[in-house]
């Protein structure tokens, strides 16, 4: 499905940078079990994937919207798109194999954009992404060619080595300080987007599972900038995050909705 784009109250002029973002949904969520994809999964009367791209619609900052889904389900999520008020979506394409593949196909998806506009790549499987957590990596980027959305570790992570008889020990603690736990979305300018892929899908070893990993082994002279993310924003991995998803939205709307009455109350 390809539509023509809109153009959205916040449509980049000449002034600013043209923001895409990339809905990614190529995977097909193994460890949640079952034979349907995580991001087509029920939550709180929409899918998962909807209320991921319908999140980035809303967003002021965000021009148009590309959805990039697993191709078994590709027609499902066209029907979803077509049903729902999600005018930002400009289409939705088939995504790769791989996480990587993935993104190579919404770089492709954008390759008519210039260098100099933004490309903001978000996990389907994020159903809560704030608006504040978009703002954020957007606005970074007016200062920097990567962004990426993390929140600080609260546990003690561990590196571990393979021990006797298929057991693991212990090799290093490293300080928890230091350490972050990495969301989506990211951000890009497509510059430097396009040159850490060029080299990137050049390289016979190429193992990534993020896109900020890729400019930092591939641009090493490139800052990528960290910026404050969200304990809501969790990702649908593991049976029973649903759950949890569904009672954070109820959290979410009680606190909008409490918010409403003291301010109408004034």
């Amino acid at each position: 499905m390809q539509v023509e784009e809109s153009a959205p109250g916040g449509a980049a002029g000449a002034d600013r940078p043209h923001v895409t973002a990339a809905v990614l949904a190529g995977g097909v969520g193994a460890r949640m079990g079952g034979g349907r994809p995580k991001q087509l999964l029920p939550l709180a009367g929409r899918t998962v994937l909807e209320h991921a791209v319908a999140a980035l619609c809303a967003a002021p900052e965000v021009d148009d919207v590309v959805v990039l889904m697993v191709g078994d389900h590709l027609a499902e999520a066209e029907r979803i798109v077509a049903g729902a008020d999600l005018a930002k979506v400009s289409a939705v394409l088939p995504g790769g194999a791989t996480r990587t593949a993935t993104s190579a196909a919404a770089l492709a998806a954008v390759a008519h954009r210039r260098d100099s506009d933004l490309l903001l790549l978000h996990d389907a499987a994020r159903p809560l992404v704030s608006g504040a957590v978009i703002s954020g990596c957007v606005a970074a980027l007016a200062t920097a060619g990567a962004v990426g959305v993390a929140v600080p570790s609260g546990d003690t992570v561990v590196e571990v080595a393979a021990g006797p008889g298929g057991t693991e020990m212990l090799r290093a603690v490293p300080p928890r300080a230091s350490l972050r736990r990495m969301q989506t979305p990211q951000g890009f300018r497509l510059g430097v987007l396009r040159r850490a892929y060029e080299r990137a899908l050049a390289d016979p070893a190429l193992v990534a599972t993020d896109d900020c990993g890729v400019v930092l082994r591939y641009l090493p002279g490139e800052e990528v900038r960290v910026v404050e993310g969200d304990e809501a924003n969790i990702k649908i991995t593991h049976p029973g995050d649903v759950e949890v998803a569904e009672v954070l939205l109820r959290l979410r709307a009680g606190t909008a909705g409490a918010a409403g009455a003291a301010g109408a109350a004034r």
